[in-house]
């Protein structure tokens, strides 16, 4: 049997247990799976995924100009108009993925 070394490492509960859950439906224990990753960050030389920020910003009001204000408002009356709504969990839950806020 190959020698092994330990990893400690601080993980959010939440996704511990969530990543546990998918990991157990896939028949993966947590340390092989952790093995996996860092075999790719060898084999890749690299992590094994694509890191980028999101190109998803809320607009900000210092940000811009009246004109673009004006419009982004008269964007939200179309959608009022329109029926295009969405409730306020909603809007929460997306802002949270979308923008993590």
């Amino acid at each position: 049997m190959a020698r092994t070394s330990n990893i400690f490492a601080r993980v959010e509960p939440d996704i511990k247990e969530q990543a546990e859950d998918i990991l157990t439906q896939l028949g993966i224990p947590m340390s092989n799976a952790i093995s996996l990753f860092l075999r790719q960050v060898v084999m890749q030389r690299g992590i094994p995924f694509e890191l980028k920020l999101s190109d998803k910003t809320p607009l900000l009001y210092g940000d811009i100009s009246e004109n673009e204000f004006n419009i982004e408002i008269e964007k939200g009356f179309d959608d009022l108009k329109t029926g295009n709504v969405i409730s306020a969990s909603e809007l929460a839950e997306n802002m949270k993925r979308d923008y993590n806020i």
